[in-house]
């Protein structure tokens, strides 16, 4: 039986037309709207677990499901609010760490897709990934979606640190999280994610005894990808003026070895679109736990 949540989710979904979410129309489409597939694409979640959401077979999506949801059908703050209660949640309040991802930003995000880009909260969770991030980063779950996390308390990843840039990557993560819990005190799950660090990580633990602040560098980054090769990119963090979030870039300089891999990397990405239908665009990165 389909639930108030399942009809709101396919209204919303059949008003939203391919362009306006940075996708190709491509063939016929028997309906204006995102397929199922799209949605799920841009959200992060299997098209199988849409579906079910959709039709009410599936029940009580998690926040996280939902606050994705809400971010790949560009829905505005009352609408969002209006998502979250038709699932039976408490939308998240002003003390939380904000992961609503405004309109301007997105389409931002929709133009840049050649690049490899990315968008977290104020503690470093990945809200947003298009595809070229995904294939350059690799797949990101659960818990590994927080980058702090990832780094203290996760398995190594695809980029490589040499000592000053590990120094500085902590001071930089531990102070954002020193801070966003200055901001935020309500944030019971920045509460819980920090309360883990400090008792799995002894260096973390450290950092954080020690008051370390960090502060915002462009940086480079040296990432080995295991179809293209070693990557030496630019890093750059921007942050958009009055949302707390965090816009993540990676790009190479014209004419180099990693701007002639960058270009290998997008050929292999658009080649894997192609071949499920889909056009190059932003979206959650792989899926959220369902």
């Amino acid at each position: 039986m389909t639930t108030e949540f399942g009809t709101t989710l396919r209204r919303w979904r059949d008003r939203l037309t391919p362009e306006t979410v940075g996708l190709s129309a491509g063939g016929h489409r028997r309906a204006a709207g995102l397929r199922r597939e799209e949605l799920a694409m841009l959200s992060g979640i299997s098209a199988d677990y849409v579906t079910r959401l959709e039709q009410g077979r599936a029940d009580k999506p998690s926040g996280q499901v939902v606050e994705a949801l809400a971010r790949a059908l560009r829905l505005s703050h009352p609408e969002r609010e209006h998502l979250f209660r038709t699932a039976g949640l408490v939308p998240p309040g002003r003390g939380t760490v904000p992961a609503y991802v405004t309109p301007s930003v997105q389409r931002l995000l929709d133009r840049l897709v050649g690049s490899p880009v990315a968008v977290s909260d104020a503690v470093w969770n990945l809200l947003l990934a298009n595809p070229m991030y995904t294939a350059l980063m690799g797949e990101q779950r659960g818990r590994e979606r927080n980058g702090v996390w990832r780094h203290f308390l996760g398995p190594p990843g695809r980029v490589r640190h040499s000592p000053r840039e590990v120094e500085a990557l902590e001071a930089l993560q531990v102070g954002a999280l020193r801070a966003a819990a200055t901001r935020y005190p309500a944030d019971e799950s920045l509460r819980r994610l920090i309360a883990e660090l400090r008792t799995g990580s002894p260096r973390f633990a450290e950092l954080w005894e020690a008051g370390i602040v960090g502060i915002d560098e462009p940086s480079k980054k040296t990432i080995d990808h295991p179809e293209v090769g070693e990557l030496r990119l630019d890093c750059d963090v921007l942050s958009p003026v009055g949302c707390d979030l965090r816009i993540i870039v990676y790009t190479a300089e014209p004419g180099t070895r990693d701007a002639g891999r960058l270009a290998d990397l997008a050929e292999l990405v658009g080649e894997r679109l192609r071949r499920s239908g889909i056009a190059m665009g932003v979206g959650a990165g792989p899926p959220y736990p369902e």
